[in-house]
């Protein structure tokens, strides 16, 4: 494997690629077969994403709801398995609809294969980031809604 091929080179590069707002650049970086889960969706978000073109799918709109502006904290933590890392890290930047800061931890387990993702569980808080997006009434947030 070569440097740019690792999965910390990849997964560094992907998170580039999202400060950017290249999503399709990022996309590129996925295994047509690969396979993206979000363990802590909630209930009416997808839990699994099966393929490239369902990742490009889901991702089509990130721009428009979020823009990132960095990542101050990565943390690689490299594990038995070369293919596969696990990452600790937190974005920021601003959500586009309300202007309000977004901040977001995360923990993701990636595996890579050939210098593109083939696994990865992404695990984020839907509460705190439907907050973030429209406060306490957003649909993921948790919070019963309002317009009963």
């Amino acid at each position: 494997m070569s440097d740019t091929t690792t999965p910390s080179a990849v997964f560094r590069h992907g998170l580039d690629l999202l400060v950017a707002g290249d999503i399709d650049a990022w996309v590129g970086l996925w295994d047509e077969d690969g396979v993206c889960e979000f363990p802590f969706a909630p209930p009416g978000a997808p839990r699994r994403l099966d393929g490239k073109e369902a990742v490009r799918a889901y991702m089509a709109g990130y721009p428009d709801m979020v823009d990132i502006a960095g990542f101050p904290y990565v943390e690689v933590h490299q594990t038995e398995n070369p293919e596969v890392i696990i990452v600790e890290m937190r974005a920021e930047g601003r959500v586009v609809s309300t202007g309000r800061p977004y901040e977001m931890s995360y923990i993701v387990v990636a595996t890579v294969k050939n210098g593109l993702f083939t696994h990865y569980r992404d695990y984020w808080n839907p509460l705190a980031a439907g907050e973030l997006a429209a406060g306490p009434d957003a649909p993921w947030s948790g919070a019963p809604s309002s317009a009963a």
